[in-house]
Order: C-alpha cells, then sequence, then structure tokens
C-alpha cells in the first residue's frame, strides 16, 4: 500500500501489526488491524487493559513503529521517515495527553505550556504570548502562575491540555486522558476536550476503557480486543 494524501483523510492505517518478544513467546499486541481517521474527526477508541489502545497510539503518534503494515498520517508513511524527520512529525503534528500529566514541578503552568514552544523553535512575545492563549483557552487564566503541587488533578490535566495544542497540532492524541480524575472532573476535561475539537478543527484520537465517556465525547466509538477492531458506531455528544 502507497499513502495517497486526500483532502477527506489524515490517517490511515493499513494491515498493522505491532508484536513484542515475552521471554521466549511473541505477543502481538495489534492483529492485521485497518483504521481510517477522517480529518477533523473525533475518534475513540475503547477496550480493556491489554487489548492493544496504548500500542495502537504510540504507532500513530510516531513514538513506536510497526511490525508490518503501515501507518499514513497526511500522506506520510511513519515508518519510512527516518529519526530525526519523526522527532519533528510528533512536534508539529501531533499533541500529546496522557493519563499521567508529566509537568515540571519547579515551573508554573504557563512556563510549563511555554517549554512545549521552545521545542517548536519559539521564543520570546510570540511564546509568551502564544502559551498565555493556550492557557485562557483551557480556562486557567488565573492560576496560570502557579506550580503544579499547588493545582488540582483536574487543572493539572488542563495544563497538559494547553501544552498540547500551544503548537495548533492537526492531531490531538490522548491516552486515558481522564483516568486520574473522578467521574465530575472527567466529565469537564470531555467537554474541554470536545470544544478544542471543535473551535479548532483538531482530529482527536482517544483512547479509553470508558465506555460512557466515548459515547459522550466522540464522533466515532470504534472498539479494540485482541489488537483488533470488533465494531464501531456513531456517538452523539
Amino acid at each position: 500500500m502507497h499513502c495517497a494524501k486526500g483532502a477527506e483523510t489524515l490517517i490511515e492505517a493499513r494491515d498493522l501489526v505491532r508484536q513484542y518478544r515475552v521471554g521466549s513467546s511473541t505477543v502481538r499486541a495489534l492483529d492485521r488491524l485497518d483504521l481510517t481517521v477522517r480529518r477533523g474527526e473525533f475518534l475513540a477508541v475503547v477496550g480493556v487493559s491489554g487489548s492493544g489502545k496504548s500500542t495502537l497510539l504510540h504507532l500513530l503518534g510516531g513514538l513506536d513503529t510497526p511490525s508490518s503494515g503501515r501507518v499514513c498520517v497526511e500522506g506520510r508513511d511513519l515508518a519510512s521517515l527516518r529519526k530525526s524527520e519523526r522527532t519533528i512529525y510528533r512536534r508539529t503534528t501531533v499533541g500529546f495527553v496522557f493519563q499521567s500529566y508529566y509537568l515540571v514541578s519547579s515551573m508554573t503552568a504557563e512556563e510549563n505550556v511555554a517549554l512545549a514552544l521552545t521545542f517548536q523553535g519559539t521564543f520570546g512575545p510570540a511564546r509568551r504570548r502564544k502559551a498565555a492563549e493556550a492557557i485562557r483557552r483551557v480556562g486557567l487564566e488565573r492560576r496560570a502562575g502557579h506550580r503544579p503541587n499547588q493545582l488540582s488533578g483536574g487543572e493539572q490535566q488542563r495544563v497538559a491540555i494547553a501544552r498540547a495544542i500551544v503548537h495548533a497540532p492537526p492531531l490531538l492524541l490522548a491516552d486515558e486522558p481522564t483516568g486520574n480524575l473522578d467521574r465530575a472532573t472527567a466529565g469537564e476535561m470531555m467537554a474541554l476536550v470536545r470544544r478544542i475539537h471543535e473551535e479548532l478543527g483538531t482530529t482527536v484520537v482517544m483512547v479509553t476503557h470508558d465506555e460512557e465517556t466515548a459515547s459522550r465525547a466522540a464522533d466515532r466509538v470504534v472498539r479494540l480486543r485482541d489488537g483488533r477492531l470488533v465494531d464501531e458506531g456513531a456517538s452523539t455528544p
């Protein structure tokens, strides 16, 4: 399969396999998976622990490469990219949100967001302006000068989301983003991600074990079991 760049499709994965050696055994985390994600879509991938969700997200984000098959994003075969090119892809095309927040404890919320722009090569007034705008977009203007230990779990996840979107990536990948939050805060977080998706036109791929969260937030839900997609359907936010 050759990667074809189309106006409608952002991600196309075909015959995707990722397997690992565990001792003397081979574990197939993804098993000939096919997936297409439209540009501007909010897709949720639902599955239990060990179903292959995080493996899929790592392949889409260029953090890992498949054992066989292809992942094409914006017409580029990620496996064909050199290491330096994959780094540029992650910095320019993708924003990551994880279950853990990964904030720098000695930096304020706004400084954590601005740090991401340093890796983009953005400095000076432009960096401060973009970081402040991202903080405003997630509703933390009044907490911008606080360090992570002065913020609640929900506020820390908002900082992590601001950091992920500060460079306006076309693709946002979220790995169990509400996993460390109570249900009420998780609902607020999903509403925030949904609003960012709508306002910025960002394509979102979220993996979660929470069927209810997925159904409420996403345009489409696919279900993953033992490394294979088993069914899918539309959702109404």
